[in-house]
């Protein structure tokens, strides 16, 4: 998989980045390149593990980690992120915000105009800044909350640097949850009595040895596996190898419920049975009708595991709530499923051992929690926790959950939070009635509307009123909805900070922002699989840090100097002795169980196998026994009907598992008339989140006519007037934007998809500006999924599309900033 270096540099020279790269590399032939074999060192990502060749202090090849059998083409990119045009390059401060600090005209926020300063300055004001907010304000003004995937690597973790060094000056908002299971994790605790999202599964070698049906709901495992949370083995795909070979021998019947035909169906050649967005609910509701009506269900189980699901039966029968039963009929109207296949579906998931493997993108939606507790209750009703190739997964598509795990311990990280003990210089713990910790998608709520009451997960939240934001290797311009309401945000805020390696819209819309390198910049160690824990792997520096850009642990380490902690900070440690002592700690966890050699050898070798794991069984232990087993929920058995939910009184998530009509819904649900497209804008195929987005030549293979694409049926493009490779302005209420169409029977009529993770470049930062890339977020809502999770509704959004005339913008997300002097 060794990258093509001429057209690399082909890529480089049509962005005119020739000047970042250097005249080096320019002018040194591939030939030479090729002729001398250069340094090979080893390292790791979320797109797995590789080694490069360096040469001349550049690198020039990757190719995949030998033990990696079925490496992700994305590993094409890893070059274009170290030498992007859209490095962050020195430190660099907002030019109107340089003349007037916090009294700056923030409707500028966005103009990308920007002043050189040096690392010293840069850091006094981040300083003098934190200094302001906690002596004119208190903690409730800043919110250093924010954190997301951040690069690989334990030592070198941008979060745990970013909350450390700020905790040591003085005390801060922080959030809870996260994006990507906002729903679901807050949900299950009260059904399954753990978040499950981030469970490790039933592994894959008994789910293939046991299961007769597999139902993959939502859920497409092989695009979302090819990255992971730590260095991703890929192990999960020599199982999807093996359960291709056993559908296409009639062993295992695999049914995909997906609006879409997924990339995982394709692949797997398996049964795709469509549905209309956002009623996947309905669906579930008319199985378990006819489950419990045909008396399929394990009234055994349901007696002896589960609680509350004789007061879930008259909802289900109209005998209670809205008076409507949950027919196949009634479903079917609402669902787009014939009333018949959902009786076959639930009758052949009865009659032999069932496999229910959701994905995350169903609760992204309003109501998120809903679909999540129906799958809980479906799997119940069928009798199968617990069991081996049974029962319910809701993360068999994440980081090779499922791949056996070896059951050695994974390396620690550098430390999150101060050392016991240690006081903040500011130790002010009064947040003014403010609430010190809010739900993850509501931050911007706060900026808007500071004082505002709401309800979250049966207690209130106080919204605190945000002055300053601080940002470290996280893409909030990414992963929240809504971008012009941001916008408007933002300019309420009075200081944004942001510390990463590219010119992502986050640094865009801040105000100091400081260069990091990336993680092949700098040594670090990683776990070699998320779950598996395969083993250890050494992140050897593969170039110096490029131009003036730091480590984390150098940023804040000179940040911490600047009010006398930087001793306590860094513990007197530097890079490679916290490598050590991180290593020398796993290696004694693991005495007696695993053997790992001195961090010397390991550090030459690069790598430390512990070997494949033993199959696993989740739940098998509840299931044995109960009592002595019981789950984390307030009675320690299933809960299909909450209590403790249901006293909350909340109007949209009740004591148990309900239909509820969505905002916005398309095939004539609300707001169809005037945006009939619904938009889903799930997991990327060639990224992980907004990652990778800035490798120029790598976007360059999927991107259409310099856009992100957004795909669609045959007949939506007619009816418009659409051909494949036709930029289109996608639009509704909220935005606008570009993208290029891709035009594919893979689609049903009035469903799209642009991936998320598109970066943002709009025309300029006024309120409603078109933007020119293809960000989906431009046009989803800003809406809480429930009063229990307050999770993002991003997959809640209709859209119309319109082939798009007149003069082409050019793109604005990528590259750097205009520079002022």
């Amino acid at each position: 998989m060794s990258i093509n270096r001429r057209n690399f540099l082909k890529g480089i020279l049509a962005s005119s980045a020739a000047s970042m790269v250097g005249p080096s590399l320019l002018v040194r032939s591939a030939q030479a390149a090729q002729n001398d074999p250069g340094i090979w060192r080893i390292t790791g990502s979320h797109w797995g593990a590789f080694r490069a060749r360096v040469y001349g202090g550049k690198v020039v090849e990757v190719k995949p980690f030998e033990m990696d059998s079925h490496p992700t083409d994305m590993l094409n990119g890893i070059e274009g992120i170290i030498y992007s045009p859209s490095r962050v390059r020195y430190p660099m401060v907002r030019y109107d915000w340089y003349k007037n600090r916090h009294n700056s005209d923030t409707s500028q926020r966005g103009d990308n105009r920007f002043i050189r300063v040096t690392w010293d300055e840069a850091l006094d004001l981040f300083h003098e800044e934190l200094e302001r907010i906690q002596t004119q304000y208190g903690p409730w003004a800043l919110h250093a909350g924010q954190t997301g995937w951040r690069q690989t690597g334990q030592l070198h973790s941008c979060g745990n640097h970013m909350q450390r060094a700020v905790a040591m000056h003085g005390n801060f908002i922080k959030k809870v949850g996260d994006y990507s299971t906002g729903a679901g994790q807050t949900i299950l605790p009260y059904v399954l009595g753990s978040t499950e999202v981030y469970a490790q599964g039933t592994s894959w070698p008994l789910i293939l040895e046991n299961s007769k049906l597999i139902v993959l709901w939502a859920n497409d495992p092989v695009k979302n596996l090819q990255v992971g949370w730590a260095c991703e083995t890929h192990e999960s795909y020599r199982y999807l190898d093996q359960l291709k070979q056993k559908v296409a021998d009639g062993e295992i019947r695999v049914v995909s419920i997906d609006p879409v035909r997924s990339k995982t169906q394709k692949f797997l050649g398996c049964e795709q049975q469509y549905i209309n967005p956002q009623t996947d609910v309905a669906m579930m509701l008319a199985i378990a009708h006819t489950l419990y009506t045909e008396k399929l269900h394990d009234q055994k189980f349901l007696d002896t595991y589960c609680l509350g699901f004789e007061r879930f039966v008259p909802y289900l029968l109209g005998e209670s709530e809205d008076k409507v039963e949950k027919t196949p009929e009634w479903a079917a109207e609402i669902c787009g499923v014939e009333a018949e296949v959902i009786r076959e579906l639930a009758r052949a998931m009865a009659a032999d051992r069932t496999q229910l493997l959701f994905g995350w993108c169903i609760q992204r939606q309003q109501h998120g929690e809903q679909p999540y507790w129906m799958g809980a209750v479906l799997a119940a009703m069928l009798g199968q926790i617990g069991q081996p190739g049974g029962g319910v997964s809701y993360a068999h598509h994440y980081s090779s959950i499922g791949v056996p795990s070896s059951g050695a311990s994974g390396p620690g990280a550098f430390p999150r939070n101060p050392d016991q003990g240690q006081k903040p210089i500011h130790d002010n713990d009064d947040f003014n009635g403010y609430s010190k910790t809010i739900p993850v998608a509501r931050w911007v709520d706060a900026i808007l509307e500071p004082g505002k009451k709401i309800d979250y997960n049966g207690g209130k939240v106080t919204l605190p009123n945000l002055k300053m934001m601080v940002i470290s290797g996280c893409n909030p311009w990414h992963h929240h909805q809504d971008r012009n309401r941001m916008k408007q945000a933002f300019r309420n805020l009075e200081t944004v900070v942001t510390i990463d390696f590219n010119w992502t819209a986050s640094c865009r819309f801040s105000d100091i922002v400081l260069p990091a390198c990336t993680q092949f910049e700098r040594n670090d160690i990683d776990q070699y699989g998320s779950y598996s824990t395969r083993g250890i792997l050494a992140m050897q520096r593969l170039v110096d840090p490029l131009f003036q850009s730091r480590t984390d642990f150098h940023i804040f380490t000179d940040l911490c100097r600047r009010f006398g902690k930087h001793k306590e900070y860094s513990r007197g440690k530097g890079e490679m002795e916290w490598l050590r002592e991180l290593y020398e700690g796993c290696r004694d966890a693991n005495k007696g169980k695993f053997a790992m050699p001195e961090f010397a050898q390991f550090w030459d070798e690069g790598y430390v196998d512990f070997g494949a794991g033993k199959p696993w069984t989740r739940h098998a232990a509840f299931r044995d026994d109960p009592e002595l087993k019981a789950l984390g929920t307030p009675s320690g058995f299933i809960e299909i009907f909450s209590r403790k939910i249901d006293r909350y009184g909340y109007d949209n998530c009740k004591g148990h598992p309900m239909w509820f009509e969505k905002s916005e819904r398309s095939h004539g649900g609300p707001g169809s008339d005037r945006f009939p497209l619904w938009l889903q804008s799930c997991h990327p195929d060639q990224r992980l989140h907004s990652q990778m987005c800035e490798s120029e030549a790598y976007r360059s293979t999927y991107s259409v006519r310099g856009r992100e694409p957004i795909y669609l049926s045959p007949e939506d493009a007619r009816r418009r007037g659409i051909r494949d490779g036709d930029l289109v302005r996608v639009y509704n209420d909220r935005g606008q934007l570009l993208a290029g169409a891709r035009v594919t029977d893979d689609f049903a009529t009035g469903v799209v998809r642009i991936h998320e993770g598109a970066w943002y470049g709009p025309m300029d930062e006024s309120i409603g500006a078109l933007d020119t890339y293809g960000d989906p977020n431009t046009v989803t809502q800003d809406l809480g999924a429930s009063k229990l999770s307050q999770a993002t509704s991003a997959n809640t959004c209709l859209v119309e599309i319109e082939k798009y005339v007149g003069e082409v913008p050019p793109v604005t997300a990528f590259g750097g900033p205009v520079e002022v002097r």
